[in-house]
């Protein structure tokens, strides 16, 4: 979807109606992507926000009117990661050992469950391994790249990783 080069003209003269539009054009896209790094729902919205904050303070850096989604989209990763830093500095995370699970789990098991319940059981996991697993499966980064996004280790990457899928497995194993 690209919006008409008007909407970004408003935008970039500060008019309300301009960014009204370009909002209502993405935001319920860019949210669906905040809130896979969110632990909820409010801090989703939290990320959304702050998120078109920085698309708005930033749209006269944008190089072509057509790649604009793939522009907001990469400013709303990088704002949900920042989010997710900010409250490593707040918080003291306990970090929960979970048992590897030999289950399998049927090949079609993932196609019984709606987006919403696999939202749910993705928000569930601690914020590392939530994060890591976003960024690696979901948006395709590699450990290096996400280690140094993070600040933590390539090896702490890949294992952040392990634990989520063992984690997410273990879960649909209970209740498939």
């Amino acid at each position: 979807m690209t919006v008409p080069a008007e909407v970004i003209h408003q935008c970039l003269l500060n008019e309300p109606r301009g960014q009204e539009a370009l909002y209502k054009a993405y935001s319920a896209r860019m949210y669906g992507i905040c809130l896979r790094y969110a632990g909820n729902r409010k801090d989703g919205e939290d990320s959304l926000q702050e998120g078109f904050i920085k698309v708005f303070q930033n749209l006269s850096q944008l190089q072509s009117k057509e790649a604009i989604e793939g522009w907001i989209h990469r400013i709303m990763v990088n704002t949900a990661i920042n989010y997710y830093t900010k409250q490593l500095k707040f918080l003291n995370e306990v970090r929960i050992k979970f048992e590897y699970s030999d289950a399998t789990i049927q090949e079609d098991a993932l196609s019984k469950l709606s987006y919403n319940e696999l939202l749910m059981i993705l928000q569930g996991l601690p914020t590392g391994y939530r994060t890591v697993f976003n960024l690696h499966v979901i948006d395709g980064y590699n450990h290096r790249e996400i280690g140094e996004m993070l600040g933590i280790s390539e090896n702490t990457s890949k294992t952040q990783l392990w634990r989520a899928k063992a984690s997410m497995k273990k879960i649909l194993t209970r209740i498939l």
